[in-house]
């Protein structure tokens, strides 16, 4: 699977979109289950994964995570009311059955029996509802929160500091077992968002304690609702866990799972040659050769996350469509997947990907452009509809900036280099590329958000959150968002007014409980989004990478997540090749 992503759902640099599986312990296939020797002892179950092009995981609080390396260790740690299974449905974690009221908008939730942190003390209604509240403080200043619990009656006006809680507003604990949950309105996919690292359940005394920032100091003492426990944070070094001997479910068997941190996917793969990690992301330059190696240890899986390039409209010159049009019409996608990825990427001109519920074969580029080689002709005729718009000519054209996070990848260099080129063969405009760091990156996007002097263009990644549209549409580009990094429907454009109404055909395509009207409506609304601009969408991802054949238990899935409960299926044996983890005893 990947750094990430439970997504997740978050963010990944384009330097990971080369690291299909990283770090997490997602890989292998349903293959990987043969063993040929005996189990290891528990002195040599540690299962080391490398977390590429990154220092360091940008938080490990719940209520702020928002790319894929920091989502990944949430998971080990923390887990929430329902979660998403190996087949992407949703079932319940901490919550042993549900049901809704007849109007559809209060949720309720009976938790299982004899719950508890891994400090020991139980695991309560009051610490689910503290947990979601908490999340939305205004203090934590949380980009995600207002997104993923925008269904929570109020939530809005809690964020806005308007209101001081929403414990017993919309969010109540009549009993120790029980939570209860009030929403806005109707919406099919409210437990998949619960499933998201937002409503992860942390400790309310053990938080109250240490205090809203240092409790994440501490995680090794207690706190920890997950399978795992934090074993060391290191900064620059690694990020490591040991089994939380007081979660409910099946124990690991591993005994402790590290992620260290590599400059480079390259390092990292090297890594993976001399026996230091158990796994590894592959660069695109090592595919021939990762695919020969012996005992299946090349591994290769779809997946539900779009690479794509933002544009901000709020800044010139991207507040105007027929310019961002020419933008996406001037890039030849096919030749960066099989040039540049070497068909490990799909091209692709959709933001809701082959494989997720709404998927619209029938979906059309810019301008109906039907391939995925862009259209030069018509690239360049929108250019100058666009310039005369705007009355520019060559001398006063705005300075174009891409923001990228390459985290080293010579790969996603090479991408950068070929679509800048194309923007200057194609548009005659001389596009400077800012390649800086992916945790200051994610700083950037979130600052984008209604921003006029926020980041110009950017390229990113998006992994499904949940197997919902409503994560590629809505959670993206809806009225008021978080996310709406690009300011659509929230600009001054002349198109305002057309995106606003396809906003609002969003709210109620969320709403809609007829799921083929609803689908139909998602699916007008990608193509308006598409047509828009609103994304350049560029590949849809394929995990790319290799596994020792001495780890067993690991199941692909789409997401790239690891269910809590797969942890007690996943160990390692003597089987060669191995990893040598003897450093991180």
């Amino acid at each position: 699977m990947q750094p990430g992503k439970k997504h997740a759902g978050k963010f990944l640099p384009a330097i990971l979109m080369l690291l299909a599986m990283l770090i997490v312990a997602c890989g292998g296939s349903s293959g990987n289950s043969t063993t040929t020797s005996s189990k290891l002892s528990d002195d040599k179950q540690i299962y080391v994964s490398p977390n590429s092009g990154i220092s360091d995981v940008a938080t490990l609080d719940p209520a702020l995570s928002t790319d894929s390396a920091s989502i990944s260790a949430l998971d080990m740690m923390f887990v929430g009311l329902v979660q998403l299974d190996d087949n992407l449905k949703v079932y319940g974690e901490l919550a042993q059955t549900w049901n809704t009221s007849s109007d559809g908008l209060t949720w309720t939730f009976t938790l299982r029996q004899g719950l508890k942190f891994s400090d020991g003390n139980p695991i309560t209604a009051d610490d689910v509802i503290f947990s979601i509240d908490r999340a939305l403080k205004p203090e934590l200043k949380s980009t995600v929160a207002p997104a993923y619990l925008a269904l929570v009656k109020d939530s809005d006006k809690r964020f806005a500091g308007k209101v001081p809680t929403l414990i017993n507003d919309s969010l109540f604990a009549p009993d120790p077992s029980t939570v209860k949950i009030v929403t806005t309105q109707k919406a099919q996919y409210f437990l998949d968002a619960l499933t998201y690292s937002t409503s992860y359940v942390v400790e309310k005394s053990f938080v109250q304690k240490y205090g809203d920032t240092d409790f994440l100091k501490h995680l090794g003492e207690g706190g920890c609702s997950g399978p795992f426990i934090l074993d060391k944070h290191v900064s620059g070094q690694q990020v490591s866990f040991t089994p939380n001997k007081n979660y409910w479910g099946l124990k690991p068997q591993l005994k402790k799972v590290v992620f260290p941190f590599y400059k480079d996917p390259q390092t990292a793969y090297k890594a993976y040659q001399s026996n230091q990690v158990d796994t590894a992301g592959v660069p695109t330059a090592n595919l021939d050769q990762a695919r020969a190696l012996p005992n299946k240890q090349f591994r290769q899986a779809p997946e539900l996350a779009i690479d794509y390039y933002a544009l901000n409209f709020l800044v010139k010159p991207f507040n105007n469509i027929k310019i961002r049009q020419a933008f996406a019409l001037a890039i030849d996608k096919d030749t960066i997947s099989q040039n540049i990825y070497k068909g490990s990427r799909l091209p692709t001109n959709h933001i809701v990907p082959q494989g997720m519920p709404g998927y619209n074969p029938d979906l059309k580029g810019p301008g109906g452009v039907t391939s995925t080689k862009g259209d030069k002709t018509l690239a360049k005729q929108l250019f100058q509809q666009g310039m005369q718009e705007e009355h520019y000519t060559t001398a006063n054209f705005p300075q174009v900036t891409l923001t990228v996070a390459t985290g080293g990848s010579q790969t996603a260099k090479n991408e950068f280099q070929f679509v800048q080129q194309q923007w200057k063969d194609t548009l005659g405009v001389s596009v400077t590329i800012n390649d800086e760091d992916f945790n200051k990156l994610l700083d950037d996007t979130s600052a984008a958000t209604g921003n006029a002097k926020g980041i110009q263009m950017w390229a990113i990644a998006w992994i499904a959150d949940y197997p919902d549209p409503q994560d590629w549409t809505t959670l993206l580009f809806g009225k008021g968002s978080s996310y709406n990094e690009t300011n659509f429907g929230q600009n001054q454009s002349q198109n305002a007014t057309a995106e606003q109404q396809i906003q609002d055909l969003m709210t109620t395509a969320d709403a809609n409980q007829n799921s083929t009207e609803r689908i139909s409506q998602y699916n007008r609304i990608e193509q308006q989004l598409v047509d828009d601009a609103a994304w350049i969408p560029r590949l849809q991802r394929q995990s790319s990478y290799v596994l020792k054949p001495c780890v067993k238990g690991i199941i692909d899935n789409a997401q790239g997540l690891v269910p809590p409960a797969d942890w007690s299926k996943i160990y390692k044996t003597g089987d060669s090749p191995c990893g040598n983890t003897n450093a991180y005893k």
